[in-house]
């Protein structure tokens, strides 16, 4: 098994979407790349933390690659808005890929090279890529959000 985290807005929607993806195996959502050890939701909701809402993605690379990973990345939100996604605004709704080998960097950004020269997106990507952080995992009621409640507080990204 691998391990890939990326944040791409509400982390809800975005695990709901990573989910769906033959050979995941597992998935938890939480906070990542900032600088409170523990933080709650409340904490991150603020942008003081300086964490991201992100997901963490364990894999089975036989099953899916990472580069497919990376395609549900870059369909499940909109990296070209920074520090914002939909009606969420702030540090902590940043895009980033957060690699945890050098092959991972590597991928992720001659993936957004790819979509810089072919032009899908207007507006310039503002996508981060960073190393992985520590990760704390949110709190419980925020894990599977979409299969445990009937409510939409952020989109649920289409297929990819």
């Amino acid at each position: 098994m691998e391990e890939a985290t990326f944040a791409a807005g509400c982390f809800w929607g975005v695990e709901a979407a990573f989910r769906r993806v033959d050979g995941v195996v597992n998935t938890a959502v939480g906070y990542t790349g900032g600088h409170t050890i523990n933080p709650t939701y409340e904490e991150v909701c603020t942008g003081a933390t300086g964490h991201a809402e992100a997901v963490r993605v364990q894999f089975d690379p036989e099953r899916v690659s990472y580069k497919e990973l990376l395609d549900v990345f870059w369909a499940s939100h909109d990296p070209t808005t920074l520090d914002r996604q939909g009606p969420d605004v702030g540090s902590q709704y940043r895009s980033a890929i957060y690699f945890h080998s050098p092959g991972q960097q590597q991928a992720a950004i001659e993936s957004k090279e790819h979509l810089e020269r072919t032009g899908q997106f207007e507006d310039p990507i503002v996508t981060q890529i960073v190393p992985a952080a520590t990760f704390h995992r949110a709190e419980e009621y925020h894990q599977r959000y979409f299969e445990k409640n009937d409510s939409t507080g952020c989109r649920l990204p289409e297929q990819a």
